[in-house]
């Protein structure tokens, strides 16, 4: 057990010290396969503090183009979580009944038993390709993707190709108004960050393996096996546990390197989610006071600035 404590690090961290490390667990903890979970924590944050470095490390392409790909992979990883539930029941051919997402039309598939107008296609497809893309470092892939996402929130209801799904509907996450397909701000934002990879030569970007799909394939199953609706309680609190966790490893990395790379992501989701609860004040879920979800938002920016700062500030004598 102790191993899957060295997926943590990077590879060549791995191939240079993973025995040593593991040798070192064995000794300190005999007869145990996993060791307390303090140790546990501080394992974890000095392999995300080894990775930081190791991509700070990397000359090949410039801080700011990895910021801006970061933040495509994470507003993309948004505008696909209220539909996980709909591409894994059209993927498998799956009529949920009534436990379908609760949007104004269901709008089922042909050979679903739906009561509503039919549709060709989940909408959800549209940000999980883009996601796939910019995942492989293809941003030329990626921006039609996000294009046809923005041509779907401005389309009138109707169409067969998404129907209606998208249009309307509650929010994804308790701490948040709602983003669906008429966000244009999101799939704006997705758009712009997709047009400036692909023109910012993309064979420049980093390709992370297929494996990073592992994760969003398991929350499908989560939402979609399980019939577990993106405005459920466990939907939300399992959700809200992944961003905070994003967010203390932005900060852990800000805090290894200095580097302002981190800062690029938080700010882009931190500006799409803000602009939804001010434009659509009404439509909040009140899971928290107003300015209480804002101050959750807008805190972690100043502080990653300030870090990555203070780094560079220690950086200099040494």
């Amino acid at each position: 057990m102790n191993r899957l404590l060295l997926a943590a690090y990077p590879k060549s961290y791995r191939s240079r010290q993973g025995e040593e490390l593991l040798a070192c667990l064995a000794e300190a903890y005999p007869g145990r396969s996993w060791p307390p979970p303090r140790e546990v924590g501080a394992l974890a944050c000095a392999g995300v503090q080894a990775r930081a470095r190791a991509v700070v490390d990397d000359a090949a392409r410039p801080w700011w183009l990895e910021g801006i790909h970061l933040a495509a992979l994470a507003l993309a990883a948004l505008a696909l979580v209220p539909y996980l539930q709909d591409v894994w029941h059209w993927a498998l051919h799956i009529d949920p009944g009534q436990q379908a997402i609760a949007f104004h039309f269901s709008g089922w598939f042909p050979w679903a038993g739906g009561p509503t107008q039919i549709r060709l296609l989940p909408y959800g497809l549209l940000p999980l390709t883009c996601l796939i893309a910019l995942l492989r470092g293809k941003a030329w892939i990626a921006l039609p993707a996000a294009a046809a996402m923005i041509w779907a929130g401005t389309t009138a209801h109707g169409r067969t190709l998404f129907g209606s799904e998208g249009k309307a509907g509650l929010s994804y996450y308790g701490l948040g108004a709602p983003l669906t397909a008429r966000d244009l701000v999101l799939s704006g934002t997705l758009s712009a960050a997709c047009a400036v990879l692909a023109l910012c030569r993309p064979s420049r970007l980093r390709r992370h393996s297929y494996r990073w799909l592992a994760p969003v394939v398991l929350a499908m199953f989560m939402a979609g096996g399980l019939h577990i609706i993106s405005v459920s309680p466990a939907f939300q609190r399992g959700l809200f546990v992944l961003e905070a966790a994003a967010l203390l490893g932005a900060w852990v990395a800000t805090a290894a390197t200095g580097d302002h790379r981190w800062l690029i992501p938080v700010a882009a989701v931190a500006i799409v989610r803000t602009v939804a609860i001010v434009a659509q004040p009404d439509a909040f879920m009140q899971s928290l006071p107003h300015m209480v979800v804002l101050l959750l938002l807008i805190a972690p920016l100043p502080a990653l600035a300030i870090t990555a700062q203070y780094r560079q500030g220690q950086a200099l004598p040494e």
